[in-house]
């Protein structure tokens, strides 16, 4: 039986090698930190050089984001254009298939011979339409290659969608986009149940109305509308992984009862603002039934702030939208995890046992959870189509801020996460070293950077020069420092370029009411970039392994506060 290590044990050999793992990401951080200042006095000279090692390292590690951000773009520009749903008609018969796609491509090539090459626009046609035979190319080749497996490509009819909107108080405002989202996909609402799970703890008056309304709302519009809610029990915490568990543990029996095969759904774990591309269901469909290894994947869409990105304030806009771009990147990733909507393996998740019932974070640990239960044979599978989340939203400019602080804390609470996949992975013999080392120091060295970099990058460079003393100072080195240090932040900006340019690129259309002039501040906005990065980048990292550190826990699950501006 699998057994995943408890965050809260009692065990007195397991809780001393659970503190010692909590300890070490704050110790980590506060010792660089401490380490700036005492060094800059003490060895000024190797300070002056690991400054200089440091901004070669962070333009490598910018170049290298920038550029994997815009394949990932790329891929999402690509994924949008194809029409999922004609491929989970077909897939089923990859010979057959196969031959529509070719017979696809010759006609594509009778065209360009009709086009010909004189006349006004022929080059612009031309060249659209060689993308088309490209891509469709490419795409003969997968589906030949499915040829060899085809006993194993499952049939689309047969799929079930669950689709889990947690909420702890949120109104029907925030839930029904999300739900007519779903309502409004390509894919059969008849293969889709939702199941809304809501809290106690709710104001009964409010949870009844806003279940109600929702229930009434989309009646008839799936296949069901299942309702639980959750009451927070002694060893449980509150928080949104408790709440997904109660109600994941209730659909087992609701499946059970209907002789409904837990391999054929697929349970999709969304935020209750989450607003899904209309091909999602599809995509994720075609990803699930063509996978041998389909009970060892997760599927995540690309997160984007998009449904209020115009009403929020420049802060939250640089800081929702660099996260945007951190996960394209990771996209890219074979290593990439889990965040926020996402989608699983139902039978795989109840093999796991669902979520821990008292962690804060719940969206990346599900992954580890799983990557622990297959011994490392586990991973994501990054589904190229957008999701639309809600930016941090309040009644004033300050709240907003201070709620978006906030939420980025919790977001960097993440990092009690370690000690409990170091607890998981370690003693299994059936993972390479290897990879746990990897592991190891990815979540060690992302959590620290996270915390740290924004201080290196900003002060650093500055502090050998006022605590070396005037020895340090009459160096050559001394002079040459601010220069050196300055030129290479110069060349770091490259990344930032890159950043505006693609939030330019994938920014929703502008509301009628805001003017043309608002496109200056989504452009001034980056100006703010070096007091964001410290403040609500760095800040919320500190503090939240400062916690972990000297075992100042979050007792709850922090919900955001989210607002529709009229």
């Amino acid at each position: 039986m699998f057994v995943f290590p408890n965050p809260k044990t009692k065990i007195p050999k397991e809780r001393r090698v659970q503190r010692i793992l909590e300890m070490i990401p704050g110790i980590l951080t506060w010792a660089t930190l401490i380490g700036m200042f005492l060094f800059s006095f003490l060895l000024p000279v190797w300070v002056a050089i690991f400054v200089i090692v440091f901004d070669i390292y962070w333009i490598y590690r910018t170049v290298y984001i920038s550029t994997y951000s815009v394949v990932a773009y790329k891929k999402l520009k690509e994924g949008q254009l194809i029409d999922w749903w004609q491929r989970c008609q077909n897939i089923s018969n990859p010979v057959e298939y196969a031959g529509k796609i070719e017979e696809k491509i010759k006609s594509f090539r009778s065209s360009l011979k009709e086009i010909g090459w004189a006349g006004r626009g022929k080059f612009r046609q031309r060249m659209k339409i060689k993308k088309e035979i490209v891509r469709w190319e490419k795409y003969l080749k997968e589906v030949m290659a499915l040829e060899s497996q085809k006993d194993d490509i499952w049939d689309w009819r047969k799929i079930v969608h669950v689709v889990l909107l947690p909420t702890a108080g949120e109104p029907k405002e925030i839930i029904e986009p999300a739900l007519r989202a779903v309502a409004d996909s390509n894919f059969p609402n008849q293969q889709i149940i939702i199941l809304l799970a809501t809290e106690e703890r709710e104001d009964e008056a409010h949870r009844t109305e806003k279940v109600r309304y929702l229930k009434n709302k989309f009646k008839g519009v799936f296949r069901d509308f299942l309702v639980t809610t959750h009451e927070v029990k002694d060893d449980e915490m509150k928080c949104k992984a408790s709440n997904a568990t109660y109600a994941a543990r209730k659909l087992v029996k609701y499946l059970d009862e209907r002789d409904i095969d837990h391999k054929r759904v697929i349970f999709s774990n969304f935020d209750c603002d989450s607003v899904c591309h209309k091909q999602y269901f599809a995509a994720l469909t075609y990803a699930y039934i063509t996978d041998p290894k389909r009970l060892q994947r997760s599927y995540q869409p690309l997160p984007m702030y998009h449904n209020n990105l115009w009403d929020t304030n420049a802060f939250v806009r640089v800081i929702v939208t660099s996260s945007s771009f951190w996960h394209m990147y990771q996209s890219t990733r074979r290593e990439m995890v889990t965040f926020s909507s996402h989608s699983e393996p139902f039978y795989t998740l109840a093999k796991v046992d669902f979520w821990p019932v008292n962690m804060i974070s719940e969206d990346s640990i599900i992954y580890w959870k799983c990557f622990a239960y297959f011994d490392g044979d586990y991973q994501v599978t990054p589904i190229y189509l957008p999701i639309s989340l809600d930016a941090v939203l309040a009644e004033t400019y300050w709240k907003t801020i201070k709620n978006q602080y906030k939420q980025k804390r919790r977001w960097a609470y993440g990092v009690e996460n370690f000690p409990i996949i170091m607890r998981s992975i370690w003693p299994n013999k059936k993972i390479k070293l290897s990879k746990k080392l990897k592991t190891a120091f990815e979540m060690l060295e992302g959590h620290h950077s996270w915390a740290t970099a924004p201080f290196i990058l900003a002060i650093l460079g500055w502090m050998p020069l006022i605590f070396g003393g005037t020895s340090f100072n009459e160096k050559v080195l001394a002079h040459n420092l601010p220069f050196v240090t300055r030129y290479l932040m110069n060349l770091a900006m490259m990344g930032l370029i890159i950043s505006m340019s693609l939030s330019f690129i994938l920014m929703p259309e502008r509301p009628k009411k805001y003017s043309r002039k608002k496109y200056i501040n989504m452009l001034l906005q980056w100006l703010l970039v070096p007091i964001i990065a410290p403040t609500l980048g760095a800040m919320p990292a500190i503090e939240s392994q400062t916690r972990l550190l000297i075992k100042k826990y979050f007792g709850e699950f922090w919900v955001t506060e989210k607002i529709k501006k009229k």
